[in-house]
């Protein structure tokens, strides 16, 4: 009879395991199983997990999201996920697996089960103790496929019902179990607010750096509370929540320890920018029968919020304690820290830094191609391109997995970073470690990332102004999504963390793909019409957009850096590969902003903009975003289809106006771009429109009470048609010839889009 957590997590996973086997084999020979432990029996009972629970095709879970204050009747379509393993097939990451038609699936159906067969059952006697290589082969091959009901994830089913079970092993009659939540509160803050040379890679190191803080604390919680990695629901983004037992004193004190820990090394290492928010509900095992769990994980959710309001309220000694004051580091702007030195070690005139800026900056130097980290108490270890210090243990850096493999000790952990090679996981205690994190290297400083300058450069060469762009999103209404967005019936344990981990999936995962490689993540699904979801995708140009820098990617937003033209075009990838990623759910949106600035304007004013712009974007109902100080939900700038987009006055007001061919932003920019008309023609257009739009921007100026007016309505639609006349009557032949370009235009419904086409136009011909 197995006795511990470790133990009884693990025989689940291994029932998990065996299922997968023989779905792909039926004759398939599996090591003898353990008795059944009684937590593994009763959490499988709570859980769904029935003998007859079987394994088959997933249908797409964010299918099922619904918010209830849209006023649209949304039918959705049946999507299911492809057979397909998740893998980096000699490429840095794995390809997007987009949802597809079940036709599509049940072809792809004995393939898969060959690939298991060939790359998974020959090796699983030898690793069937592994939980990490174990878990890995779930999270590869099992997250494709359902298990006993058909939007349940297997991968998520096993580690849900492995975390229940290891939260009941020391009572598996007990009618309750924990959830512990927690927030890093400040991120923006601690990354966004620093100015300096160099403040690009600085950023960099910062996000990944608070990314090691997340892992950690869950890592001390998991240990102290002698838990396995499967108790982990999601670790990222500034949060996390893990699935614990019921035994209150215990969970109590484990994070009330935690929280004075962390928040203490917080207050001193960062003079609270920074604030740990954690805290442990009790969910009744009921709650997980009878669907209601959703309620205590917003209720905790609201928990952490409170926390926030109330920062190191049991620190306050602390700040009223006098302290000196020093000269104020030039990149935090903090004074309480004297031995102020340059910045990079190199240049001695670069900012006065305090150490902590100056172990950020050096830090975002030597991440570029890190594979692997170890995790240790060891302060001597040797070969490290980098380490950090978090409380109790050093996280050591390296650029070759197999070297910090080499170097541990003592079940000391190995974070193996996008890393789905399941040869690196035989020795347990390597753990799979998530992260959005592309970036492309330098051509100045082979082996450093992208600088700004390189990507103002990159704009200029393909004769765009040479600026760098912004870009800052988030997924709208994310905690409804979670708490409210599926049935009151549906509102299970494996299905909020199936959404979690899919989210978590886009955003850590497949980000990097789509800005490595472009072509296979986007552009050609829309060329070969292989799948439905991206059929109707949009873009201006075909090319690779790969002067990118992520400087944070994760949970459920991004903020990334780039040649401003390739930044723009990003933008609209990302947003219709979520849509197509998410089974273009209406009610599962992204808005965003971008900033579009000189590369010595300060990063943290950039940061700012693009924030203001992304908030802009929310206010205007959400799915929008805000580029060219113009704000327009995303059919707006990628191509209005149907013409009910438009709200039935507005609709009304322009009767008998017809749909024109050409309708939103991009696909005028996308045809005069491929025209080719010219510097000079451009200049003349790109100022006559301008100057089309300010006109109606002045008039309607005096309609600002009564926006709905008929002459506010004539002056938006129809004031600019005698300037259209004369813009297009100096346009060149060939570009007069297109008929649809030409009374396009001319459409009031294009009115509203006049100073985003122009702007767009002059900043790419400049």
């Amino acid at each position: 009879m197995v006795t511990s957590s470790q133990e009884v997590a693990l025989q689940v996973v291994q029932q998990a395991i065996a299922a997968l086997a023989i779905w792909a084999k039926p004759d398939n020979q599996l090591p003898v199983q353990k008795k059944e432990h009684p937590a593994v029996t009763r959490a499988k009972n709570v859980l769904g997990w029935k003998n007859y629970s079987k394994i088959g095709k997933l249908s797409l879970l964010f299918d099922k999201v619904k918010l209830s204050d849209q006023p649209k009747q949304y039918q959705p379509k049946a999507h299911y996920h492809r057979l397909l393993a998740i893998e980096n097939n000699n490429q840095e990451y794995p390809d997007i697996p987009y949802p597809s038609d079940l036709e599509s699936v049940q072809k792809e159906k004995s393939a898969f089960k060959d690939k298991i067969q060939s790359e998974v059952l020959p090796y699983i006697e030898e690793n069937w103790d592994n939980l990490s290589w174990l878990i890995l082969i779930l999270e590869k091959f099992g997250s494709c496929l359902s298990f006993g009901e058909p939007d349940v994830a297997l991968v998520d089913r096993a580690k849900t019902t492995a975390a229940v079970t290891a939260a009941l092993v020391n009572n598996s009659d007990a009618e309750n179990i924990s959830l512990i939540a927690g927030d890093l509160s400040g991120i923006q803050n601690f990354i966004y607010t620093i100015s300096s040379d160099g403040a690009l890679k600085s950023l960099r190191a910062r996000s990944f750096y608070l990314e090691l803080v997340i892992q950690e604390v869950v890592q001390q919680l998991i240990g102290d509370l002698k838990l396995p990695s499967t108790n982990i629901i999601y670790a990222g983004g500034g949060n996390f929540y893990l699935i614990v037992s019921g035994e209150s004193q215990q969970i109590k004190e484990s994070v009330n320890k935690i929280r004075q820990t962390f928040n203490r090394w917080l207050l001193n290492t960062f003079k609270g920018k920074l604030f740990l928010a954690i805290d442990s509900i009790h969910v009744p095992i009921k709650a997980l029968e009878d669907k209601s769990f959703a309620n205590y994980w917003t209720q905790l959710t609201k928990d952490l919020a409170t926390q926030k309001t109330r920062k190191f309220y049991q620190e306050i000694d602390v700040f009223l304690k006098a302290s000196p004051s020093y000269e104020p580091c030039r990149v935090c702007h903090r004074d309480d820290l004297p031995s102020l030195k340059p910045l990079i070690r190199r240049n001695l005139d670069s900012s006065p830094a305090c150490w902590i800026c100056r172990t950020m900056f050096e830090l975002g130097d030597n991440i570029f191609d890190v594979k692997a980290l170890l995790r240790s108490k060891r302060s001597n270890i040797k070969g490290y391109v980098d380490r950090v210090h978090i409380p109790g243990y050093y996280y050591y850096f390296f650029t070759e997995w197999q070297q910090a493999r080499n170097l541990a000790q003592n079940n000391e952990i190995v974070f193996l970073i996008n890393d789905w090679q399941l040869e690196h996981y035989k020795t347990d205690n390597n753990l799979l470690l998530l992260l959005g994190n592309y970036g492309k290297e330098s051509e100045v400083e082979p082996g450093r990332f992208i600088r700004a300058e390189e990507m103002a450069e990159a704009a200029k060469k393909v004769g765009a102004i040479p600026r760098v762009g912004y870009l800052r999103m988030d997924v709208d209404r994310l905690g409804r999504i979670f708490a409210e967005g599926l049935d009151k019936e549906n509102r299970t344990l494996p299905r909020i963390a199936g959404l979690s981990r899919q989210m978590s999936y886009f955003f850590k995962v497949y980000l990097n793909s789509l800005a490595e490689n472009r072509y296979d993540n986007f552009i050609k699904y829309y060329k070969d019409k292989t799948i439905e979801v991206l059929s109707n995708a949009k873009y201006l140009r075909e090319r690779e957009r790969k002067n990118l820098l992520f400087i944070y990617a994760g949970g459920d937003d991004l903020f990334v850096s780039g040649a401003w033209n390739e930044i723009v075009e990003f933008a609209f990838d990302v947003y219709q590969c979520f849509c197509a990623y998410t089974g273009n759910n209406p009610d599962i949106t992204l808005s965003g902003g971008i900033s579009i600035d000189d590369i010595k304007f300060p990063l943290y004013q950039a940061a700012k903009s693009s924030g203001e712009a992304e908030n802009k974007a929310k206010a205007n109902g959400r799915d929008s975003l805000g580029l060219f100080a113009q704000i327009f939900k995303w059919d707006e700038w990628l191509e209005i289809e149907d013409i009910n987009f438009f709200e039935p006055e507005i609709k009304k007001y322009l009767h008998p106006e017809n749909k024109p061919k050409l309708l939103g932003v991009l696909p005028f920019v996308k045809k005069l771009e491929a025209q080719n008309i010219g510097v000079n023609y451009s200049r003349n257009f790109v100022r006559n429109l301008l100057i089309t739009a300010q006109i109606q921007e002045q008039a309607l100026k005096k309609f600002e009470e009564d926006k709905e007016s008929k002459e506010a309505l004539g002056t938006r639609y129809y004031l600019h048609l005698p300037k259209i006349a004369y813009t297009l009557a100096r346009l060149p032949k060939n570009v007069l010839d297109d008929n649809d370009f030409r009374t396009s235009l001319k459409s009031p419904y294009n009115a509203p889009y006049f100073r985003a086409i122009a702007t767009w136009i002059e900043l790419l011909n400049r």
